[in-house]
């Protein structure tokens, strides 16, 4: 089951607090940046995060929770309706979620066939 563009506006509103929230869709579902680092995503409409120990020290009692068959596990975010809980969240991730990978420029074949 795909998830709602309507629960992913209301993840985004709930982080409207937060500056440099992207997402980006992807297979029906959506991974949520925070200043450029993933996070964690909407699947099957629940709010996912990594489970980082900053995240785990945060949430505690959190469920972990496949967000697809053959995916690592990440933590429910129960307490979305809490802009608050999830502005403390993010910032508390924010330093132990690893750095992107630069990504590779694809260059051309200009060699003549």
């Amino acid at each position: 089951m795909a998830s709602s563009k309507e629960y992913l506006d209301f993840i985004l509103e709930q982080l409207s607090g937060l500056e440099d929230i992207t997402y980006r869709a992807m297979m029906g579902e959506y991974i949520i940046y925070y200043r450029g680092k993933i996070v964690g995503g909407i699947y099957d409409d629940r709010f996912l995060v990594k489970p980082v120990k900053s995240a785990i020290a945060y949430m505690p009692n959190a469920r972990y929770e496949l967000p697809y068959d053959g995916a690592k596990e990440m933590l429910l975010v129960d307490d979305v309706d809490n802009k608050e809980y999830l502005t403390g969240l993010f910032n508390s991730m924010y330093d132990g979620l690893p750095t992107p990978k630069p990504k590779k420029l694809k260059t051309l074949d200009t060699t003549p066939a």
